[in-house]
């Protein structure tokens, strides 16, 4: 199903509770949410679609990724960038990394680890600061 993005900053602001089986619904939703915005987003948290869960999703150019409870490892090479996102207005700075090893879990809620460079690490940190509350 896909839902409206949600705006309201407190609800944003909060920490994600871990996902677990019973957020596979949410999960699917969040998906067809995501590939529903294509033309202007890559990426989204459950949060942004009102679910208060550690799930992100995105796409990287071959493909959708779900990811339950992501959580990085290990990061190098940080820079500064302005980003924009669904949620808030605007462009804001952050500081991303240019490389990231993600632990996470498959839909099976199996774990499974990956490093992720470039435009990819940039994306999956942004939807990381929603699933920690924070608002770039």
């Amino acid at each position: 199903m896909i839902r409206e993005i949600m705006k309201d900053t407190a609800f944003l602001s909060q920490k994600a509770e871990p996902a677990t089986l019973e957020d596979l619904p949410a999960a699917e939703d969040l998906l067809e949410t995501l590939k529903a915005h294509k033309e202007s987003c890559v990426g989204m948290a459950a949060n942004m679609i009102g679910v208060n869960k550690r799930i992100i999703a995105f796409e990287d150019g071959k493909g959708y990724t779900v990811m339950f409870n992501p959580e990085i490892i290990k990061r190098s090479g940080p820079y500064e960038i302005r980003e924009g996102c669904l949620s808030l207005p605007g462009m804001r700075p952050a500081r991303r990394w240019k490389s990231i090893k993600v632990q996470y879990q498959n839909e099976k809620l199996q774990m499974r680890y990956k490093t992720f460079t470039g435009w990819t690490a940039q994306i999956i940190q942004h939807e990381l600061d929603h699933c920690e509350g924070i608002l770039i």
